[in-house]
């Protein structure tokens, strides 16, 4: 019996400690929550640049693409730090830096990767294009 009220105590604190961090603009345990400013993130354009390279190692056709920067991001606390990622990049053939042939125009695909770094891990989950619909999601 001093067991379950123990238990009931302390799922009670936990709940009054989320609400306490939602009422002062804190973010829900498990949800997501917007990068600001992931221009200048150092670390997300690190990851945006690994999804595009990633992909890029998975598809292994003669088209790239070609890393432009993250544009927007939103992240959630899952077993590790899952990423969720608007990516500019352009598609252009294998060897466009090398012979200079053009770049074709850009497009804005959407990733997901998970970072677990005390096991310095990184998993890209999910590349694709970013479609119309989802240009305006609520998660991003």
């Amino acid at each position: 019996m001093a067991s379950n009220s123990k238990l009931f105590l302390l799922l009670f604190l936990f709940l009054l400690a989320e609400a306490e961090a939602e009422a002062r603009g804190g973010f829900l345990v498990g949800g997501r929550r917007r990068v600001e400013n992931v221009e200048d993130n150092q670390e997300i354009q690190e990851l945006g640049s690994y999804c595009v390279r990633e992909y890029n190692r998975r598809r292994q056709s003669g088209r790239q693409l070609v890393f432009n920067g993250v544009v927007a991001a939103e992240t959630q606390v899952v077993s590790g730090i899952k990423y969720f990622l608007q990516i500019s990049a352009a598609e252009a053939d294998a060897d466009a830096h090398a012979n200079g042939s053009p770049i074709k125009s850009r497009r804005t695909f959407e990733a997901v990767a998970v970072v677990k770094p005390w096991i310095r891990s990184k998993e890209l989950l999910h590349f694709a294009p970013l479609s119309p619909k989802s240009s305006s999601s609520s998660y991003i």
